[in-house]
């Protein structure tokens, strides 16, 4: 996130001109500063003013075209004859001067502002939100945007949006970008906590005010004292304990249950939902005026399905956070990749975590290929790969089993003497009719099913239906 500094700069030679409209600037409120064309040079690129006015009288064209490929990020506008095409030069200030004219050109430096900004962090809070919210689409840039902004002040936040979008991550950003970062963050789920004890966990009590209360307690906004309290899932708190959060968020102040004494509540409220409290006023089941307190500057999380381009980032973060929890890592190849771009996603990102989580314990330091994604998440045909192996290799195989297992094939005694006969036995002949007599079986108790018989037999689908070939065997 870029460093925005408030001012106004005119680079260039100072002139009449530019001496009127610095006047005019000041008098709408502006901070302005000029400045040389060598000055604006070392300005850094990953910074920002309000909008830079080049002076173009008085700048050569290879000074203009200079910063203007330096700064590619900057709002700019020109003040002269020169007629200057670049995505970053939004107007010309012709004379006269008029408030019309300066400040509808300053709104668009405002816009372009907004919008046009590089995803690359600057500082080491900013880096720890931009690790938690990875990804390049507009909806998490907006996101990440709307944190900077809102972090600094002590504005109540909602954040909206569907189960598992990270609604408590974003509210955990926005405490540790803010000035209450040494405080505590206090994390709420309203819709796990029995309404008849949910005002004594926001609010505390004291000793013997109901059954069971056999000491005081504090509550969750004196815990959150000098910190962030996070109200999760506030769409399932009771109308009535809707009523006293009001009352909280109104005059900052609370009383434990069974006390009169008011308590200062010095707390930056942030509260989630995935429910839409619109439709909920309008049917009688949430406040309209707490609302309105709550909704003071909401963040809205996209669901991963508005942002499927995130998703190799996301596994990059998660795989990461996985192997730094001790629990192995996984590494996806691209066909898988784009095999899970391809689902629904109806978890959002809890889901995808849990798959992450489930693929390290299968695949502890594996290669995960489409065919190694459970069934719902296999969006692209990939045949299943088999090793050729040599006959040579699976009559030893079979020859040791028959030797080392601990459970040893029963032979027909009619068929297989339990005696090497003096004559001697062709070995390859004997095993491979044992191999018959054991796949018939298997087939026979099992109605020709082939993966059954194969499961019987302990042996793969692919290696049963590999030997049927080799001794000219069909299902009937």
């Amino acid at each position: 996130m870029m460093q925005i500094d408030q001012r106004i700069i005119l680079v260039g030679t100072p002139s009449e001109s530019a001496n009127r409209l610095s006047c005019v600037l000041e008098f709408i409120g502006e901070q302005v500063a000029v400045m040389t064309a060598d000055a604006a040079e070392k300005l850094s690129p990953e910074g920002r003013c309000r909008a830079l006015i080049l002076l173009t009288d008085s700048l050569s064209e290879l000074e203009r075209q200079l910063l203007i490929s330096r700064l590619p990020w900057q709002p700019m506008l020109i003040m002269g004859a020169a007629s200057i095409d670049a995505s970053n030069i939004l107007g010309n200030i012709e004379a006269p001067l008029s408030y019309h004219q300066v400040t509808e050109l300053l709104h668009y430096c405002q816009v372009f502002g907004q919008v046009k900004r590089p995803q690359v962090p600057t500082s080491a809070n900013q880096t720890k939100l931009f690790r938690s919210l990875v990804g390049r689409s507009d909806g998490i840039a907006n996101v990440r945007h709307l944190i900077a902004q809102v972090a600094s002040s002590d504005a109540t936040v909602l954040v909206l949006g569907p189960s598992g979008t990270g609604k408590e991550v974003v509210a955990r950003n926005i405490h540790y970008m803010s000035e209450r970062r040494d405080g505590p963050f206090i994390p709420v789920n309203c819709g796990a906590i029995p309404p008849e004890l949910l005002e004594s966990e926001l609010f505390g009590h004291e000793k013997g005010s109901f059954t069971g209360a056999i000491s005081s307690r504090k509550g969750r906004f004196e815990l959150a004292e000098g910190g962030t309290l996070f109200l999760d899932e506030i769409g399932d708190m009771p109308l009535q304990m809707q009523v006293k959060l009001l009352r909280v968020l109104q005059e900052r102040v609370f009383e434990r249950v069974g006390g009169n004494k008011p308590i200062a509540a010095n707390v930056r409220v942030v509260a989630a939902t995935h429910r839409n409290l619109e439709h909920m006023i309008e049917e009688g089941n949430f406040r309209e005026d707490l609302f309105y307190r709550l909704n003071v500057f909401p963040i809205e999380m996209p669901p991963l399905c508005d942002r499927k381009e995130d998703i190799p980032l996301l596994l990059q973060e998660l795989v990461s956070r996985v192997f730094n929890e001790g629990k192995g890592r996984v590494r996806f190849t691209q066909r898988a990749i784009d095999s899970l771009k391809e689902h629904v996603w109806s978890g959002n990102v809890r889901e995808l975590s849990n798959l992450v989580e489930r693929l390290t314990i299968l695949y502890p330091g594996g290669l995960v290929d489409v065919n190694d994604l459970p069934m719902k998440y296999r969006y692209i045909d990939v045949p299943e790969y088999s090793v050729d192996v040599s006959e040579e290799l699976q009559e030893r195989d079979a020859l040791a089993s028959i030797f080392n297992d601990d459970e040893p094939v029963e032979i027909p005694e009619t068929r297989f003497p339990s005696e090497l006969p003096p004559e001697g036995v062709n070995l390859k002949d004997l095993l491979a009719e044992l191999e018959i007599d054991m796949i018939r079986q298997a087939l026979d108790q099992q109605d020709n099913v082939v993966a059954r018989a194969a499961e019987m037999l302990g042996i793969r689908r692919t290696t049963l239906v590999e030997k049927m070939r080799k001794y000219g065997m069909t299902k009937d």
